[in-house]
């Protein structure tokens, strides 16, 4: 008799406790079948984003970068990270803005390369004054201004000799009206910039500002130039 009256009793305190365990699984960021798969976070946060236009090498690069530099206070807009692969032709949505917050991409979109970075796709790269062509790797995004495109954002690169005369080229994200859908059908491409990552004038000021104040952004390409030269990109890049 007293054991029947304890039953009630017992479900009654583990019916209270399965909030708590509830809550604690809604915390972790992968369930346990998927840690005992052995599938890297990053891996996994890649698998969920759900998107095979964005690179994988870049995304996997993107994050460790990400984490390193939020641990030295150097991030902090932290929730953002953006990827440009310069390896898609212009026709193509090739940046991406990744919310880490919510784990989705919240913008694709067209963007421009520099002129003498190539026709339809980007093949040469460079950080000199007065090339006009596009630098790769990794900035933190900075300040806002009003300049001779409109709302534009000031990029710090941070990658010496790769793309640190970034500010002093004055290579910024800004609208253009030849980064458009009707300018692809007309040309078969984007127009090209003097080697800013020129956007969509309809997208450009909520885009930047998204990612505005110290975030971290990836101008990334496959060439062998750069994946060779850049110290972020093969520190961060084996082991995932």
């Amino acid at each position: 008799m007293i054991f029947q009256l304890t039953i009630p009793v017992f479900i009654m305190y583990l019916t209270a406790l399965l909030p708590v365990f509830k809550i604690g699984q809604d915390q972790l960021p992968f369930t346990t079948k998927e840690r005992e798969a052995n599938i890297p976070d990053i891996d996994l946060l890649y698998q969920r984003l759900n998107d095979p236009e964005l690179p994988l090498a870049a995304f996997r690069s993107s994050m460790k970068v990400h984490r390193i530099l939020v641990g030295k206070e150097q991030i902090i807009n932290k929730n953002v990270i953006t990827i440009i692969d310069f390896d898609k032709p212009s026709y193509h949505d090739r940046l991406f803005i990744i919310d880490l917050a919510i784990e989705k991409i919240i913008y694709k979109s067209l963007v421009a390369h520099g002129k003498n970075s190539g026709e339809v796709y980007a093949i040469n790269f460079s950080n000199d004054f007065h090339s006009h062509q596009s630098s790769l790797g990794y900035y933190l995004t900075g300040k806002t201004y009003m300049g001779q495109h409109g709302y534009s954002l000031i990029l710090d690169g941070l990658e010496k000799g790769i793309n640190d005369n970034a500010k002093k080229r004055s290579v910024v994200i800004h609208g253009a009206t030849y980064v458009s859908h009707t300018y692809i059908e007309s040309y078969g491409r984007l127009g090209r910039s003097f080697g800013c990552p020129a956007l969509p004038v309809n997208l450009v000021n909520n885009i930047i500002d998204k990612i505005r104040g110290k975030s971290l952004l990836f101008i990334y390409s496959s060439n062998e130039n750069y994946c060779r030269d850049s110290s972020l990109f093969k520190s961060f890049l084996s082991n995932p």
